[in-house]
């Protein structure tokens, strides 16, 4: 077993085989985890929430569901999950977001450098799962995001459906409803 603490607002990757699971735990509580993933033989084929929804017919994670790559071929099962809310609608938070909404983007740690920088990639845009973050869609549409449901200790488990490099942040954003107003760590263990 390999085990990984991820401090607040930073990011790291790591390398899986095919069968072996990723158990990914909110330390505090309340902490969303940004989780990317590309395939170890071609880094054009990564993972891709837009997929997951077409293929999945759902905004919404459950166990038995697989999370797809954009070349729509099964990347992980989710095999157990203690929280069972997840967003796969927002990409990374990153500086032009943070000058967007609050005006300090300059200098801001975020989520889509700290996967860039662990995965050794400079991607334009970074659709992650946003592990533990709740957000609601309205009738009309609107999307609301609101404090993650995740307590101290929680976890979701994803098995490997192929080998596959994983870059995995502790998202940044102390200043909504995002991280519960405050930036925590993330703890990965792979087994």
């Amino acid at each position: 077993m390999r085990e990984y603490l991820i401090p607040a607002c930073s990011g790291a990757s790591m390398d899986m085989a095919e069968g072996q699971t990723i158990s990914v735990i909110d330390v505090e509580g309340g902490q969303v985890a940004d989780f990317f993933a590309e395939c170890a033989e071609n880094p054009h084929e990564f993972l891709s929430p837009a997929v997951t929804v077409d293929c999945n017919e759902s905004l919404k994670l459950h166990v038995g569901d697989y999370i797809y790559t954009n070349l729509y071929r099964p990347m992980f099962k989710v095999v157990y999950d203690e929280v069972r809310e997840h967003d796969l609608l927002f990409p990374c938070c990153r500086p032009e977001m943070y000058d967007f909404f609050y005006q300090n983007g300059s200098g801001h740690p975020n989520c889509y450098d700290n996967i860039n920088r662990a995965l050794s990639e400079q991607r334009p845009i970074i659709q992650p799962v946003n592990l533990f973050m709740f957000t609601k869609v309205d009738e009309n549409g609107k999307i609301t995001i609101l404090p993650p449901r995740s307590k101290a200790g929680n976890k979701v488990i994803l098995q490997a459906m192929m080998d596959v490099r994983v870059g995995i942040a502790a998202c940044s954003v102390s200043e909504g409803e995002c991280n519960d107003r405050k930036c925590t760590p993330i703890k990965v263990m792979i087994e």
